[in-house]
């Protein structure tokens, strides 16, 4: 690889805490428009400061980074909302390269991939659909693309799509197969179709999601066949093959944020008096600062397991959806246990450790419910015989 990754650590943190963090503000969270000047400027930075994508290949202008390297960077960036972001290396334009780069033909990277890469245009994925339709079961998918005189015409609504406003295109997944009700497609379709229609932007407890929460709905939306990626019926392949890589990135990226809220209510406590004693002095406090340490050694350590395997090639199914369980978890108590410590303080705006814990709290639920990810290791588990 060639990357000295302690050197390239030391220049995220040090971007993260003179230009990203000076960045946050509570008025930002919720402003998609002022948010996407705010990261652009940030990308800029990043740039020249040579930290910028990470995750990407040098061909593809990135740094070709390994996943064990990325572990550690994505940690680092994480410790911001603005961080990942500005290293064009946050969701959903970081899973969206992946499948462009894995399944885009040489045109659809020319025209989407590469202006993706640059920063100069943000996308998103539309999958999620109200009830009945796909959330945490791709197979209840109910948007649907036909065939109609030589193109594909998509019917659906999809909403809670992370990054939808001011996208530039969307890759949509739709039924191709009706009648077997197992088919799914992937498709490129440019936001500026007649067919294509931001509803508005879900307000929600988490901030800083540049492109916000859009609902969509797709009403007789016809694209040709470029606008198919990759193979017609591999969709809910290559939705799963996104979300493994996508799911670790977010515990890592989050194990960043929850250090963060941790590290500023320890600094709280070790000079907060209270009962004629400073909070780090009282059992209760020492125990919750170590539990939380507890928790983010053991999520480093199953995140950086998984990218070692992935770094061999090796399957993480199975790996994955234990860690982004303990992981979603863990880093929730964490940013709890700040919010305890930190009493009112910690429910403001005043620090970012409310914010924080607002963020970290939808992650038990996207990238697939831990209910969902629990039951589906169960059933692995008993059906060839694991031993623990």
């Amino acid at each position: 690889m060639g990357t000295n990754v302690a050197e390239l650590r030391g220049k995220v943190r040090r971007f993260v805490e003179q230009h990203a963090i000076p960045s946050e503000d509570p008025a930002l969270a919720h402003d998609v428009q002022r948010l996407d000047v705010v990261v652009r400027r940030l990308q800029g930075l990043a740039r020249e400061a040579g930290i910028y994508a990470p995750h990407l290949p040098p061909e593809h202008g990135g740094l070709g980074l390994d996943w064990q390297a990325r572990a550690e960077i994505l940690e680092e960036a994480g410790r911001s909302f603005l961080g990942a972001p500005a290293l064009n290396c946050a969701p959903p334009d970081q899973p969206n390269m992946i499948n462009l780069m894995r399944h885009g033909n040489a045109a659809q990277q020319a025209r989407y991939l590469q202006p993706l890469v640059r920063g100069r245009i943000r996308s998103c994925f539309a999958m999620t659909e109200p009830a009945p339709g796909a959330g945490s079961d791709p197979s209840m998918l109910r948007t649907t693309a036909t065939r109609q005189d030589g193109k594909w015409v998509i019917n659906g609504h999809k909403w809670f799509i992370s990054g939808a406003v001011d996208a530039a295109f969307a890759i949509v997944l739709a039924r191709t197969d009706e009648a077997a009700g197992t088919g799914a497609t992937m498709f490129i379709v440019d936001t500026d179709n007649p067919g294509y229609r931001l509803v508005r932007n879900i307000a929600g407890m988490d901030g800083y999601q540049v492109g916000g929460h859009g609902e969509i709905v797709f009403e007789q939306c016809v694209v040709d066949d470029d606008a198919v990626l990759g193979q017609v019926g591999q969709g809910f392949a290559y939705a799963q093959a996104r979300l493994e890589p996508a799911r670790l990135s977010h515990c890592m990226r989050f194990i960043g944020r929850a250090s963060r809220a941790m590290e500023i209510a320890q600094q709280y406590a070790a000079q907060r008096e209270s009962f004629g004693q400073r909070l780090a002095d009282l059992q209760q406090v020492q125990a919750m600062v170590a539990d939380s340490h507890i928790d983010l050694h053991a999520s480093r350590l199953m995140v950086r397991d998984c990218a070692r395997k992935m770094d061999a090639g090796e399957s993480v199914k199975h790996d994955s959806a234990m860690t982004k369980i303990f992981v979603s978890e863990a880093v929730w108590r964490v940013a709890d246990r700040a919010v305890q410590i930190m009493g009112a303080l910690g429910i403001s705006d005043d620090t970012p450790v409310s914010m924080i814990q607002r963020e970290l709290r939808p992650f038990r639920i996207y990238d697939g419910a831990s209910e969902l990810h629990r039951a589906t290791l169960a059933r692995r588990i008993f059906q060839h015989g694991l031993r623990p």
